[in-house]
């Protein structure tokens, strides 16, 4: 692991994305092969959103997710929660923005009061939270009983016969890009750094169950790079 920067520091973090905001979205379309909005629709599919239900995009970005819902289930009442404005900034600038409400959040501690939603999603949040526990537990109090948590997130790939060529894409192939298309090979660097530092899927859905939640379920994806967990309180 790189020792030139504070992985899970929260100003880092912070800092990083402020300065990403810009080209976020399609860093995020090039390196998975447009596959991210496929993987957002599951997200919103296994949210099992009632009508107009009431739904968190934590640690939302741009709103990606919040976008995507309020695609798939026109009735819902979506929230895009950030600590980055400038990545909130980016997402106000696209389309069906109009209906989204934007609150400037810390993802370990809301405003929102306990039971306020009937889904909480995330998009590539939890490995960047500097207390997985903590984040965990206020998902788990924001959420109506029989509410639904989902996110998306790299994770630790175990290794299989295409290791090597993961190794690569994540060591060579990204930080590159990100230099090429954003100007900061460093917060590229981070990302490969912290998806091999994060928790395997096995032990995130162990960590959402030890928190509470049941019926807690996952989807590897991407050659076990990317996988989507669920639980419901």
């Amino acid at each position: 692991m790189a020792e030139d920067y504070p992985i899970h520091e929260e100003c880092y973090v912070r800092d990083m994305f402020t300065r990403i905001a810009r080209r976020y979205d399609l860093m995020n379309c090039l390196m998975t092969g447009g596959r991210d909005a496929g993987w957002r629709r599951e997200v919103i599919r296994l949210a099992s959103l009632p009508r107009q239900g009431r739904l968190l995009d934590l640690g939302a970005g741009t709103g990606a997710l919040a976008r995507t819902a309020l695609r798939q289930a026109p009735g819902c009442l979506p929230i895009a929660a950030d600590f980055s404005l400038e990545m909130m900034r980016a997402g106000q600038r696209k389309a069906y923005t109009q209906r989204l409400e934007w609150v400037a959040a810390d993802a370990l501690q809301t405003p929102f009061p306990s039971q306020s939603f009937d889904a909480v999603v995330s998009g590539f949040l939890l490995r960047n939270l500097v207390d997985l526990r903590q984040g965990l537990r206020e998902q788990y109090r924001l959420l109506k009983t029989g509410g639904r948590m989902v996110a998306l997130d790299t994770t630790r790939p175990r290794p299989n016969l295409f290791s090597p060529l993961i190794h690569w894409y994540l060591h060579f192939v990204i930080p590159r890009l990100g230099q090429w298309i954003t100007g900061d090979r460093e917060a590229y660097t981070y990302l490969p750094d912290s998806t091999e530092s994060f928790l395997t899927a096995e032990s995130l859905a162990a960590a959402i169950q030890a928190t509470g939640f049941r019926q807690v379920g996952f989807r590897c994806l991407m050659f076990g790079t990317i996988a989507i967990h669920w639980g419901t309180r």
